[in-house]
């Protein structure tokens, strides 16, 4: 399917994966009300575009994204609960998408733009990557998701920490309390990202799906409940032709070949 043109966005797709880069370099990528927008239209039209099997999310001109652009009279313009909900409703429609989602990040991620990242399945940095919950130092409240997100991610302590202080963090203190999944040089970075969603545009989208949402789901049900979504999801995944081609290319010996059905 076509993607754009954009005014603050670079949509490509090639084998079956969707890189979203957001296009505003000289704002170090700091989200307007354009790129708000924008960003909502393509994670709207992925949700039903079943032919793309994995997301990338990036920035232009070597940061990811400095957060929300408050300098820009359309910003001050705004009412704030609507642009409130408007991305609160974008890390919704993020984080709930089938397919697999990978955040690149180079350089700056801060504010919203960091919270965006970790509403993606995965995060991988360079190890030039630098990272704040900068909200405090705006005299602002942490947003899109950031709240709910960091303490899943790295415990409560650490979350309020990182967003009481404001601190900026290297790529090498993201990782070790858990805020990323990877931390390579910036000239891996590009071929690391590839490899990873190669793998996962190649695997079942189905079960692949279904996993996600169970983890997504998992801190906010019991076991019991846990354990009944697993067993309804495998009951689902056990009649594709997924996993009638797995147990082919088993005993084939070969790699199987997965269709989504």
């Amino acid at each position: 399917m076509p993607w754009g043109p954009y005014e603050t966005l670079i949509v490509d797709e090639t084998d079956q994966v969707v890189t979203i880069t957001m296009n505003r370099p000289r704002r170090k990528n700091a989200a307007n009300s354009v790129m708000w927008d924008e960003l909502s239209a393509v994670v709207r039209d992925l949700h039903s575009a079943d032919h793309v099997r994995a997301v990338v999310l990036t920035g232009a001109g070597g940061d990811f994204c400095s957060g929300a652009d408050v300098s820009g009279e359309e910003t001050r313009s705004r009412h704030m609960i609507h642009s409130m909900r408007h991305i609160g409703d974008l890390c919704l429609s993020l984080q709930r998408l089938a397919q697999p989602t990978v955040a690149k990040v180079r350089g700056v991620a801060a504010g919203a733009g960091l919270n965006m990242a970790l509403a993606c399945d995965m995060v991988i940095a360079s190890d030039g990557a630098r990272f704040s919950e900068i909200f405090a130092r705006r005299g602002l409240v942490v947003d899109f998701g950031g709240s709910w997100i960091l303490p899943r991610l790295i415990g409560m302590h650490r979350a309020k920490e990182l967003v009481l202080l404001a601190d900026i963090i290297d790529a090498s203190e993201a990782d070790r309390i858990g805020l990323v999944n990877r931390v390579v040089s910036d000239d891996e970075l590009d071929g690391v990202v590839d490899g990873i969603v190669s793998r996962l545009a190649s695997g079942p989208p189905i079960a692949l799906a279904m996993s996600k949402r169970l983890l997504n789901n998992s801190l906010d049900v019991t076991l019991e409940q846990a354990l009944d979504d697993e067993g309804l999801a495998q009951t689902i995944t056990f009649g594709t032709e997924d996993v009638a081609e797995a147990m082919q290319a088993f005993i084939e010996k070969r790699d199987p070949v997965f269709r989504g059905r």
